[in-house]
């Protein structure tokens, strides 16, 4: 088969963007297969004075986004607020019994798990203040115009008292 006549693989690429809050960062061990990162963002839907949150368990993929995972996971076990801008793919939804009764479901209920792969951060701020990408001097930030007006909402959201995750096991975690 020469280059004329081979046919370039084509995908459907699914990718969700939005802003949220790490938490659960962990080191998953597997019996077969290769150590890998995960955690929970507490993404921000809805009216930014009031926001909703929705929960995405996902499998961290590639260097960079692994080495920031990593770098945030000390200051989210100390307490800090961790919000990221972020990229997911390959999202799915896992269902699961839920084995312990909590304000959110009875135990024995079926309950759904977002899953996907954190694929890329953009942004973080740790307690509001943005630590990714590095901020630059403050002459710089006040004569340069905002490029994105999404990054203004970011700048405007108040930063939650604390928010409340339930692990599959129906344990309540607060973040």
């Amino acid at each position: 088969m020469n280059t004329q006549t081979q046919q370039a693989k084509t995908y459907f690429n699914l990718h969700t963007t939005g802003i949220g809050y790490l938490n659960n960062i962990r080191e998953v061990k597997p019996k077969k297969g290769n150590p890998f990162w995960a955690c929970r963002i507490a993404a921000l839907a809805g009216d930014s004075t009031t926001p909703e949150y929705r929960y995405f368990d996902v499998n961290v993929v590639g260097a960079l986004a692994e080495k920031l995972v990593k770098n945030c996971q000390k200051a989210v076990s100390e307490g800090h607020k961790m919000l990221i801008s972020f990229v997911i793919s390959d999202l799915w939804a896992d269902l699961y019994t839920v084995n312990k009764d909590s304000s959110y479901h009875k135990k024995g209920d079926t309950a759904v798990s977002l899953k996907g792969r954190l694929i890329r951060i953009n942004m973080i701020k740790k307690d509001g203040v943005k630590v990714y990408p590095k901020v630059s001097t403050e002459a710089e930030q006040q004569t340069a115009p905002v490029q994105n007006p999404e990054e203004a909402i970011i700048e405007a959201l108040p930063l939650p008292e604390e928010i409340l995750v339930q692990e599959e096991d129906g344990n309540e975690l607060p973040f």
